[in-house]
């Protein structure tokens, strides 16, 4: 009796400890991510900056192709290089998907200023704007700090061309005087619309950008001049001198063109239908070369593949790297990979984008469940090597906004950031403001985070 009451109580045992280590499986591993992934993790760093492979393809598209604005040929002259190139790279699949952009080109702009003094003002179209009649269009300049004080000032306003000369503060709140200013300065008889670029600082550096017109406003050119001549014109009509200036733009819309987004794979090994995607926007505003919006962050997307490539790593789940098109006037890249990989999008186990330059990398913002946040901190603590282990909350970015939308989790790269609204949408967008092992550390905290979240055990919990 007594040894069958001794196998019992062995059984009982074994199935309560089983189940006990079925529950510790499901909430957490035996060994935590860090313990798992230490090693390879310090193997993809190395790989990442073993050379400069990531910046000397950078520097071969931007100074090859240069700037590339949705529609142009230097865009698709990019895309055909860069797919030539990934191809070469072996990957398991490279291929492009058909994307309709919208066309707009800038054409030849000038602004001068006539009174109270003859100068040549630096002046870059905002992207969508309509263009002046040939001869430009010349009237007083009325300078306002805000949209209220526009509305306070209306009468004034009327017939006069409208400058925001709005200090920098943080891009999501200045930007709006960019977007919605030629509307706003419209619906107060304005016959134009100038913008003090939506920057922190200025070498007579103007910044271009999108903007939109109102439906029921008559549409007016709008367009942005360098902070330097902004403050001039504030300054001089503190004076009561009352500049005068002629705007002549000639922008025009084109039929919507053809353009691509760029797709490369490494197959999972056990969970092919599970998908980490990740990557940036291959086209740019047409001014400088687009290096760092958002050159830098398709290179580094790209070499963060190559890297776990030549390490011969497979993770378990397929990593995708995307190069979204048309991101900065339409966001038609990021709209059209929503519909077609629809069906997919339930096995989207992370979206990851990079698109705030490719300065010192900090971590990653995450923008998904509490739940997810937790595994995403786990994983970001990988980092902490290169000191780039933050994670916060909120992330995202613009091509991945659709797919979000749709419950994906997403994370944005987060960088020393410091400086790269000095350089934004301007001419100053070039080469060599970028430090390549910057943009290889970049690399590196791409890799490292996209290959642990495609191989752990878990999902990021959606949540």
């Amino acid at each position: 009796m007594k040894k069958y009451i001794i196998i019992l109580t062995a059984a009982i045992i074994s199935v309560i400890c089983g189940t006990a280590y079925a529950v510790l499986s499901e909430s957490t591993d035996p060994q935590s991510i860090k313990d798992q992934y230490s090693d390879i993790t310090a193997k993809i760093i190395a790989g990442s900056l073993q050379d400069s492979n990531a910046y000397n393809r950078l520097s071969i598209m931007c100074d090859t192709y240069g700037p590339r604005l949705s529609g142009s040929q230097n865009l698709e002259k990019a895309i055909d290089w860069i797919v030539a190139t990934m191809k070469k790279d072996g990957f398991d699949t490279v291929y492009t998907e058909p994307v309709k952009v919208p066309h707009w080109v800038r054409g030849n702009e000038s602004l001068t200023l006539n009174a109270p003094f003859s100068k040549n003002i630096s002046v870059l179209g905002l992207g969508g704007t309509i263009a002046t009649p040939s001869n430009g269009i010349t009237g007083e300049v009325i300078v306002v700090r805000s949209f209220e004080e526009l509305s306070q000032r209306s009468k004034q306003a009327n017939g006069k061309i409208v400058l925001f000369n709005v200090p920098f503060t943080k891009y999501s709140e200045t930007v709006r005087y960019r977007v919605n200013g030629a509307s706003e300065a419209a619906k107060h008889g304005a016959i134009a619309s100038l913008v003090r670029s939506i920057g922190p600082a200025s070498l007579n550096t103007p910044h271009t950008g999108g903007m939109r017109y109102a439906d029921d406003v008559k549409k007016i050119p709008h367009a942005a001049i360098s902070i330097e001549d902004a403050e001039m014109l504030d300054r001089q009509c503190g004076l009561g001198l009352k500049p005068n200036i002629t705007l002549k733009l000639e922008s025009k819309f084109l039929p919507d063109a053809n353009s691509r987004n760029v797709i490369a794979e490494i197959r999972g090994t056990e969970k092919p239908e599970e998908i980490v995607v990740f990557g940036g926007h291959i086209d740019s505003w047409d001014v400088g070369q687009g290096a760092m919006d958002d050159g830098g962050g398709c290179i580094a997307a790209w070499e963060a593949l190559r890297v776990i490539k030549k390490l011969g790593l497979r993770p378990k789940r397929t990593l995708r790297v995307c190069f979204w098109t048309n991101e900065e006037n339409g966001l038609m890249g990021g709209k059209t990979y929503a519909k077609l990989h629809a069906k997919e999008i339930p096995n989207h186990v992370l979206a990851v984008e990079s698109d705030a330059g490719t300065f010192k990398p900090k971590g990653f913002d995450f923008g998904g469940s509490g739940k997810g946040m937790e595994l995403a901190k786990e994983v970001c603590s990988l980092l902490g090597v290169i000191d780039a282990s933050a994670c916060g909350e909120g992330g995202g970015g613009a091509d991945i906004g659709p797919i979000m939308e749709m419950g994906v989790p997403g994370m944005g790269l987060l960088v020393d950031d410091s400086k790269y609204f000095n350089y934004h949408h301007t001419n100053a967008d070039m080469m060599d403001k970028l430090n390549p092992r910057e943009l290889a550390l970049c690399t590196a905290s791409m890799a490292v985070l996209t290959y642990v979240v495609a191989d752990m055990p878990k999902k990021i919990q959606r949540k």
